[in-house]
């Protein structure tokens, strides 16, 4: 019978490896969640996908270029 071994991966913050059953999954520890966090609050990541719906794009109004805004450009 197969040996079933338990899945694991890396931190995203430091790269140490994390157990997939891990109590801070998937991080190695609350630090690395609030470092990851702060990450989020400050811009450094992002999820960008086109808006399409045209009443969100009314209610953005314009955006001028390079100000780091969320809105769309003109």
């Amino acid at each position: 019978m197969a040996k079933k071994s338990a899945k694991v991966l890396r931190c995203p913050t430091c790269s140490m490896l994390v157990q997939y059953d891990g109590e801070d999954f998937p991080f190695c520890s609350d630090r690395c969640r609030k470092i990851d966090l702060g990450r989020w609050a400050m811009g450094e990541y992002k999820i960008s996908s086109p808006i399409l719906d045209p009443e969100v794009l009314e209610n953005l109004g314009p955006v001028k270029r390079g100000d780091g805004g969320g809105g769309y450009e003109q």
